[in-house]
């Protein structure tokens, strides 16, 4: 099992196929994220001005997560304007981790989240952020227990859910 950036000849398909794979369940509980159903033209938009990472066990992709700067405040997110956290200078934005779900279990989300807290760091970045939906109480549980803090609310656009902002403060 390795976690390793993205490289230019990985594959968007297989990318968008594994967000798909990972999302399934929370698309099952009506929760629309966007990783649900995903173009492999927004996978590559998403990943566009991000550092991925994906985990790798025997030579198959099986987990990703992406981390980036902060947005200019008049680009979009996705569909919508970037909430001010995703705007604050110092603060990276976790986006689109997810794990295949054969693989559940053997620690490959804690890995890919190191990684990206690591890049983060080394980038300089203070804080690093994320959203995910209100009612996913395990996924809440799941980025508190690193020490991320619900810090506001988001409505996005067309989401049958609302969703929660939540920030950790990276450590030297």
């Amino acid at each position: 099992m390795m976690i390793r950036p993205l490289q230019p000849g990985d594959s968007f398909e297989t990318l968008t196929a594994l967000l798909h794979a990972a999302y399934a369940s929370l698309a099952a509980q009506g929760w629309n994220f966007t990783a649900v159903d995903q173009s492999v033209d927004v996978t590559r938009e998403r990943l566009a001005g991000a550092q991925g990472f994906v985990a790798e066990l025997d030579g198959r992709i099986v987990g990703t997560v992406a981390v980036r700067g902060p947005k200019p405040a008049g680009e979009a997110y996705i569909a919508d304007p970037p909430p001010p956290l995703y705007t604050t200078p110092g603060t990276a934005i976790l986006a689109q981790l997810a794990v295949h779900p054969d693989c559940r279990g053997l620690g490959l989300g804690e890995r890919l989240m190191d990684a990206a807290e690591a890049w983060a760091l080394g980038q300089g970045f203070a804080q690093l952020a994320l959203d995910t939906a209100e009612p996913a109480a395990a996924l809440r549980r799941r980025y508190e227990r690193r020490g991320y803090v619900t810090v506001g609310a988001v409505q996005w656009q067309g989401k049958t859910y609302a969703s929660v902002l939540m920030s950790k403060r990276l450590a030297a």
